[in-house]
């Protein structure tokens, strides 16, 4: 189980993928009428993705805003994106961390690095469902911690956003085993700050074998397929290799308390 939902890295090395903005050649700059027949989009359309956070705010020039090849860029993403089945929220995640100035070449990249990262898609509850699946009333200090731990969003009026479905599912089932949500919360914050330096061990060292000596070259463009398919493999590696680190831990450490329980029980009249 992780959580950490919308995190960056501890360790201060962030993905240099604005490098690759500076590569891109200016253009006109555009009113939003003009911007949406260049990304053959609705003007309304326009305004909702803006409001949406999926476009850096424009250059004012009085009440006149005006857009440049960072914001072509953008709505040309979202739009292949959502044909290609992603739903807004999906794309706003992706998009999060995205330099503001990137234009397409530098967008598309950052699509590729972080696309085998996000976390599942939010879904919405409501308290009355989310504690009958727990057995657990779902109080306002649980709900607090949860909103810490980054699992849900309160929405008001009853309801939440479950941020991370997999955690929760993960999470309720080790209650129904009849552990302390409470203790549960507690555990799963120090197993999130380990968690995370871990992630950090793993970017770190993707970043000083493969995306330095990328960026140092120029970012040319014909290793950035070699460059998308080691982040894809380096995910499900990660992964592997971390669970498997975790099951040689967790052996020794059962191991230990059956050891120290046998021994009590042995000693027992």
């Amino acid at each position: 189980m992780t959580a950490g939902r919308g995190r960056t890295s501890r360790a201060g090395h962030h993905l240099r993928v604005e490098a690759t903005a500076r590569t891109e050649e200016p253009t006109e700059e555009l009113t939003v009428g003009e911007l949406a027949d260049r990304v053959g989009m609705t003007v309304r359309n326009v305004r909702a993705y803006a409001a949406r956070g999926l476009l850096p705010a424009p250059r004012l020039v009085g009440r006149t805003g005006y857009y440049g090849p960072q914001h072509v860029a953008r709505l040309a993403l979202v739009r292949e994106m959502l044909a290609e089945g992603y739903t807004l929220a999906a794309i706003e995640r992706s998009l999060e961390h995205a330099p503001a100035s990137a234009g397409p070449t530098a967008l598309a990249l950052h699509r590729a690095l972080m696309a085998p990262w996000l976390p599942d898609e939010p879904e919405e509850t409501d308290l009355r469902t989310l504690a009958a699946k727990s057995g657990v009333e779902a109080e306002p200090a649980v709900l607090d911690r949860l909103a810490a731990l980054g699992v849900v969003e309160p929405l008001g009026d009853g309801r939440v956003r479950v941020l991370d479905p997999t955690l929760l599912a993960a999470g309720l089932q080790v209650v129904r085993l009849g552990v302390d949500l409470g203790a549960l919360i507690e555990a799963q914050l120090q197993v999130t700050e380990l968690v995370e330096q871990a992630a950090d061990v793993y970017v770190d060292m993707f970043h000083r074998t493969v995306w330095n000596d990328f960026v140092d070259a120029g970012a040319p463009e014909a290793e950035r397929p070699r460059l998308q398919e080691a982040v894809a493999r380096m995910q499900p590696v990660a992964a592997q290799a971390l669970l498997a680190s975790f099951r040689s831990a967790m052996a020794v450490a059962v191991a230990q308390e059956l050891e120290e329980i046998v021994g009590q029980l042995s000693g027992e009249p």
